[in-house]
């Protein structure tokens, strides 16, 4: 295996951390929006490992960049839908979705009420996780399963 394949599989691979953290920070901040629950330090660590997850899995993601046949820098990047989506469009939609994670999280942690603790995560998480989802679909890769 080289280290393209392994860093191609393991970034296939954590995807599955990124969205299982991801989608219960969304259902719990919900549930302590919804419901005006406490935010607890459950609240806060399962917030801290989904932006955590999603700053890992940019990291293996910058390593698979620059190893991976399908980004190419030349006249017909554009032209080809899979260099392209590999190239440009795939990390631009990663990078927002992350920015947007890095940001609820952040705005967050500054929020005094529960409340708006809760509702902070929730809405920039699920945009976030709508944009990562999308960026899949894009790239017609599956969203389970392997690529």
């Amino acid at each position: 295996m080289n280290a393209y394949e392994f860093f191609k599989d393991l970034h296939s691979g954590f995807r599955y951390v990124v969205f299982i953290m991801v989608v219960l920070a969304i259902i719990q901040s919900l549930l302590g929006w919804l419901g005006k629950k406490p935010y607890t330090e459950v609240n806060r660590r399962v917030n801290l490992f989904a932006l955590i997850s999603a700053h890992t899995q940019l990291l293996i993601g910058i390593v698979l960049y620059f190893l991976s046949p399908n980004v190419q820098f030349n006249s017909g990047t554009m032209k080809n839908d899979v260099t392209r989506y590999f190239t440009v469009e795939h990390w631009v939609m990663m990078i927002i979705a992350i920015v947007l994670i890095t940001i609820g999280h952040s705005k967050s942690k500054k929020a005094i009420l529960p409340e708006v603790k809760h509702k902070t995560i929730a809405i920039f998480y699920i945009i976030a996780f709508l944009i990562i989802i999308g960026a899949i679909v894009a790239g017609h890769l599956p969203v389970i399963g392997s690529n």
